[in-house]
């Protein structure tokens, strides 16, 4: 399994592992029209019964250990977790104007985006760990874009959920091919996605009134609230969201 540092395994051990379990966790080698990507599959082998999956959308600095930290978490709860390579094998970015440029080719072509995460839920599905007919999609920052512009697609998701990513939205409206629940969880001091931008993406999804959604604002947290050791981590925002995810995922997936 993948050593984490201190700062994420910490966040690992937040979630209990259950009695007997047996959590396996790899690096996972795949690819999109000729790009190389490399994802990161954590799950419990003690179960032998397909699993429910959820993809984890990296944010705009790439694969790198939180998406998996957050995999392993999921694993610990009984799930597939799958952390998604959108940028491609490698591609990690430390710097700023680095990752806010590799981030711009993927909002500057949506379809891509689209593309690169279909690519993920294409592998999983077919994984025989996986129970095909109950996969979500989360994402972080620009990972929450991503999940929320794959639910757009039309995939058969249970459910898409988005930590503090951009509230992109389409005009024409573009959701009625969601098929799964919505949850977007956002910062009420989150200058990336002010009250406006909530709206507005509000508002593109009351186009279709039968569709299954949820905002939640948590106050004072600004952009990033779930990212630990960075000076935007809220930890009561954290910890609440992700209570929040738990009791989504059980309902989407459990009823």
């Amino acid at each position: 399994m993948t050593e984490l540092s201190a700062v994420h395994q910490q966040l690992v051990e937040t979630v209990p592992a259950g009695a007997g379990a047996r959590i396996e966790a790899c690096a996972v080698a795949y690819e999109h029209e000729g790009q190389a990507l490399e994802g990161y599959a954590a799950h419990d082998t003690a179960i032998v019964e397909p699993k429910p999956a959820v993809l984890v959308i990296h944010d705009w600095t790439g694969l790198r250990e939180y998406p998996k930290a957050r995999a392993q978490m999921l694993a610990r709860l009984g799930y597939y977790g799958f952390a998604v390579d959108i940028y491609g094998a490698g591609r990690r970015f430390d710097g700023h104007e680095e990752s806010a440029a590799e981030a711009g080719k993927y909002y500057g072509d949506l379809e891509l985006m689209r593309a690169r995460v279909r690519a993920a839920y294409d592998l999983v599905a077919k994984d025989p760990a996986v129970d095909p007919a109950r996969i979500s999609v989360i994402g972080y920052c620009f990972g929450g874009s991503a999940a929320l512009e794959f639910a757009r697609t039309g995939a058969p998701l249970v459910g898409a959920v988005s930590f503090h990513g951009r509230l992109l939205t389409h005009e024409p409206a573009d959701v009625a091919a969601i098929s799964g629940s919505l949850l977007i969880a956002t910062g009420a001091a989150d200058p990336v996605v002010p009250d406006e931008a909530v709206a507005a993406f509000q508002d593109e999804l009351r186009t279709r009134p039968e569709l299954d959604w949820q905002v939640t604002s948590y106050s004072g947290a600004p952009h990033g609230f779930t990212l630990p050791g960075t000076p935007a981590y809220r930890a009561v925002a954290d910890r609440r969201s992700w209570r929040e995810l738990v009791g989504f995922l059980e309902e989407v997936n459990h009823g």
